[in-house]
C-alpha cells in the first residue's frame, strides 16, 4: 500500500480531498500498535512452539546417549534460557515434581552438563546449563566412556584370562582378546579427543571420514 492508500478514507488508489485525510495521530492509533501487538503475539507464539518442539526433541534424543527423556528435557529447557533457572522454574515450566527437578539437576551436575548458581540475595538455588557445545559434547562422551566403554574394557581384560586348553576355550579367549584390543584402542581414542582442541577433533573426523 502507498501512503495515500493508507492515509485516506476515500476510495484506494484516488486523490485524496483534504477533508478526507487522516491525521498522524489517527493512523498511529489505530494502525501500527495493533500491528506491532500482532506480530509481537505471531513470534512470541512461534518462540513458544518452538521450545516446545525442541525441549521434546532432545529428550527422545537424550536417550540415545545414555539419559533418561525426563532429565534431558531438563537439560534442553536449560540450554535454551538464557539466564538461570531455580528448580521452581523447572517444575512449572516442564510440569514435574519437585523430586523429578531436584533428581534429573542433580544427575546433570554429575555429568558436568549443568553448574549450580548462587545468587546474591537469593535463598534458592539456580542451575545453569553448558552452553558450548563442543564442551557438552565432551562430556557427554566422557561420561558415556566412563559408564558404559572402560567396565566393558576391564571385563574383556578378565575374560581372557579364563584358564583351559579345550578348543572351545581357546576361541572364547581368542574373541576376548580381540574384542578387548578393539575397545581398548576405541578408549585410546576417546581419551585423547575428550582431553584435545576442537581442531584435533575435526582433524580425526574428517581422516576417519575419507
Amino acid at each position: 500500500l502507498v501512503w495515500k492508500d493508507i492515509a485516506c478514507s476515500g476510495a484506494v488508489g484516488q486523490d485524496c480531498p483534504p477533508s478526507n485525510l487522516l491525521s498522524f495521530n489517527t493512523i498511529w492509533k489505530f494502525n501500527f500498535p495493533d500491528l506491532i501487538f500482532d506480530l509481537f503475539n505471531t513470534i512470541t507464539m512461534e518462540l513458544h512452539e518452538a521450545k516446545d518442539k525442541f525441549i521434546q526433541a532432545w529428550g527422545a534424543f537424550g536417550s540415545q546417549w545414555g539419559i533418561n527423556r525426563s532429565m534431558a528435557q531438563v537439560h534442553a529447557l536449560l540450554l535454551i534460557s538464557p539466564e538461570a533457572l531455580s528448580t521452581e522454574d523447572v517444575m512449572e515450566q516442564l510440569n514435574i515434581s519437585r523430586g523429578n527437578a531436584n533428581m534429573n539437576l542433580r544427575a546433570l551436575i554429575d555429568w558436568h552438563l549443568v553448574d549450580r548458581i548462587l545468587k546474591t540475595g537469593e535463598r534458592r538455588e539456580f542451575f545453569q546449563a553448558e552452553k558450548d557445545v563442543w564442551k557438552i559434547a565432551t562430556h557427554i562422551t566422557r561420561e558415556r566412556k566412563k559408564r558404559e566403554l572402560e567396565p566393558m574394557v576391564r571385563l574383556l581384560g578378565e575374560l581372557k584370562q579364563t584358564s583351559g586348553t579345550t578348543n572351545e576355550t581357546k576361541a572364547f579367549k581368542q574373541m576376548a582378546h580381540d574384542l578387548h584390543d578393539l575397545t581398548s584402542r576405541i578408549d585410546a581414542v576417546l581419551e585423547r579427543s575428550t582431553r584435545s582442541d576442537v581442531q584435533w577433533f575435526l582433524k580425526a573426523a574428517s581422516t576417519l571420514l575419507r
